[in-house]
């Protein structure tokens, strides 16, 4: 098995660069896709409908790439390909002016997500193993974030200048797409097998490749994926919310993006400070996540712009622990040769309820907000007791 050519936490950082830059295109492109669906006439359910099935596609469809990247053991493959759907769908979706066509690049953009995931988060959790589960997939998460935000905020100054035109808005993002896959190539030639980071004995079932992907998963992941799936199936997504801000005539389009910028940084604040404290005390740490989920709704869809605000920015915290925390804790749980089975796995099971989310959220806030806050602060309750009946541990 080839040496790496780079420390764990140089892998990291690298990874953590490309992450980066894919977050530039493919969240730039979220930033408006709320707006951008509402042009071609969309309501506030079909906006929660695609922005929900998005999500879910990129969440399902790891149950199908997770399993096959562990029976094949090539996650480099997989990572590569998955980035090259994503950053090929963005630029696409500014030069169409049909609604259903624009919802299935919105779609076709999460679908490359899902194909990479599982082989990303695989190689990821290798080199963690040395750095600290929580504190490495924090430092990534945070870089993550920083294309999370330079993104939304170029597509914003693109609007800004062209008056709102989302043709070049969009198509600025395909230069960092180029480099997503450039760096790809590069750190695949430094790092062939980053499985040695972990020591010998996953080196031993890398090399197994017919025997990684058998057995089956831990109880304590199945319990664990059951909270998710609950506190999941109550948040927003931000389609709705920037739904909300435009069409209340709160905050204009090109000011839409910023916010999300803004929502991003908070993201990556967040997935730091509770990837340091999960390294410290464990998955108690994740009792914030349901917390900052059910403030959501009662602050993003009040009447205040600066209420609405604050709401937007705890709906961005609260993604840094999704995206973060709970995918270390995943490869605490789960032995290295079930561990892209386990991420796909994973997925699939919030991408149900990220749909149902999607769904009930922006069903729920076309009939009653109130209603609407009631019943996601219910579910946020229950997935706390959930949280208090499961054991995850640190294997």
């Amino acid at each position: 098995m080839h040496r790496p050519t780079m420390r764990p936490w140089r892998f990291v950082v690298w990874f953590g660069t490309i992450s980066l830059l894919a977050d530039f295109v493919y969240e730039g492109a979220r930033s408006i896709t709320g707006p951008l669906l509402a042009s071609l006439g969309a309501s506030a359910l079909v906006v929660g409908v695609v922005t929900g099935a998005g999500e879910a596609a990129a969440l399902i469809l790891r149950l199908v790439s997770g399993p096959l990247a562990d029976r094949a053991g090539r996650f480099w493959g997989w990572t590569i390909a998955g980035y090259a759907l994503t950053v090929v769908s963005v630029p696409v979706l500014g030069l169409t002016g049909v609604l259903w066509a624009a919802c299935s690049l919105v779609i076709a953009e999460r679908v490359g997500k899902a194909v990479r995931s599982p082989a990303k988060d695989t190689l990821l959790s290798y080199a963690t193993a040395a750095t600290g589960r929580g504190r490495g997939f924090a430092v990534h998460q945070a870089m993550d974030q920083v294309g999370a935000l330079i993104g939304p905020l170029t597509v914003a100054g693109v609007l800004a200048l062209t008056g709102g035109d989302y043709a070049p808005a969009l198509g600025v993002l395909a230069l960092p797409g180029v480099a997503v896959l450039a760096l790809l190539v590069r750190l695949r030639h430094h790092v062939p097998q980053p499985a040695v980071y972990e020591g010998a004995a996953t080196e031993t079932q890398a090399a197994a490749g017919t025997e990684t992907g058998s057995g089956r998963l831990p109880a304590a992941f199945w319990r664990y994926a059951a909270f998710t799936a609950v506190t999941t199936s109550g948040f927003a997504t931000y389609g709705v919310l920037s739904f909300h801000l435009v069409t209340h005539g709160m905050l204009a389009t090109a000011w839409v993006p910023v916010l999300y910028a803004g929502a991003m940084a908070m993201d990556a604040l967040a997935a730091l400070a509770t990837g340091w404290a999960y390294d410290r005390i464990g998955p108690r740490v994740l009792a914030v996540l349901p917390l900052l989920a059910a403030s959501v709704p009662v602050l993003a869809f009040g009447g205040s712009l600066a209420v609405a605000v604050i709401g937007s920015l705890v709906w961005g915290a609260a993604m840094g622990i999704q995206e973060s925390t709970l995918q270390a804790t995943v490869a605490d749980l789960v032995p290295p040769g079930r561990r892209a089975t386990a991420y796909g796995v994973f997925a699939g099971v919030i991408g149900a309820a990220t749909l149902a989310g999607g769904a009930l959220v922006g069903g729920l806030y076309g009939y009653s907000v109130p209603v609407l806050v009631v019943v996601v602060v219910a579910i946020q309750a229950a997935a706390l007791v959930l949280l208090s009946g499961t054991r995850a541990h640190r294997g």
